[in-house]
């Protein structure tokens, strides 16, 4: 059975002027002409991507588009119609968003972030920036702390809103966020916490002792910088720390809480300080 939307492996049944006919004649797929390999013949297979033309036949490529049925991209508006926009995905027919399923208005030349959808009636595949109606909530065997990838969707008064593995939404808290984010921008990120509700709670960093790893390799490395010595400790004011480190004061304090254990520093009112003499550390 076809998988309209995503990559086939088909194979060649009978070649025609204007290209190749894949697959048995109940479900076969035309194969234009400028888009078979050279030297393809009938019984070989080929790796195809399949979706359907204007008149609605499944039809194959050999290009690669920008996104398949389930995935997010970020994809820039060609042209717009009374039907609504359609977007660049890669293919010579561009990808239909319709009305119904624009967040908000889009507009030519502009990029959005478009989940590609597949509607199982017609079988066409279209898109849709209705983000929130098409992705599911956490399923069980995700878990805290693991690594997942992220695409960044918008921004809310909460923080950053981020699309988790093509397939749900995810938060990252104003608190959790220390460099400038971009929408559109892919990225490694961590669950920090499952809701009840099924929603997710995001970190850019590893929740637990391999963020303290990072943050506090970060410390010793301005701390080294500066001479071995920075006015700032765990009364601080929170935006000094973030100026100075990049991290909220609770990591700061958890991060300088474990230098200092590994006899690296010394907190005191006025500062942090490398200790002269301490332990080989492998971080």
């Amino acid at each position: 059975m076809l998988d309209i939307g995503r990559y086939n492996t088909l194979v060649v049944q009978r070649e025609v002027d204007f290209g190749l006919y894949l697959n048995p004649k109940e479900e076969e797929v035309l194969l234009p002409a400028k888009y078979v390999p050279p030297n393809t013949r009938p019984g070989d297979s080929l790796r195809v991507f399949v979706y359907t033309d204007s008149e609605d036949r499944p039809v194959a490529t050999t290009l690669d588009p920008k996104a398949v049925v389930g995935d997010v991209a970020y994809l820039r508006v060609n042209d717009t119609s009374p039907i609504g926009c359609f977007v660049d995905w890669g293919l010579e027919k561009d990808l239909l968003v319709p009305k119904s399923e624009q967040q908000s208005r889009m507009h030519v030349g502009k990029r959005y972030v478009v989940k590609v959808l597949l509607d199982k009636k017609t079988n066409r595949v279209y898109g849709s920036t209705r983000l929130a109606r098409h992705c599911r909530k956490a399923p069980p065997d995700l878990s805290v702390g693991q690594q997942v990838r992220l695409m960044i969707y918008q921004f809310s008064k909460l923080g950053t809103l981020a699309v988790v593995d093509d397939q749900f939404l995810g938060l990252i808290y104003h608190s959790e966020t220390f460099e400038t984010l971009k929408i559109g921008e892919r990225r490694p990120g961590y669950i920090r916490h499952i809701r009840k509700d099924g929603k997710i709670d995001l970190s850019l960093k590893k929740p637990g002792h391999v963020s303290i790893d990072g943050s506090g390799q970060r410390i010793m490395a301005a701390l080294k910088k500066s001479g071995g010595f920075i006015p700032c400790h765990d009364k601080s004011r929170p935006q000094n720390i973030m100026d100075l480190f990049s991290m909220s004061k609770k990591e700061f304090k958890r991060t300088i809480g474990g230098l200092y254990k590994k006899r690296l520093i010394e907190i005191s009112d006025q500062g942090i300080r490398l200790k002269t003499q301490g332990p080989k550390t492998s971080d």
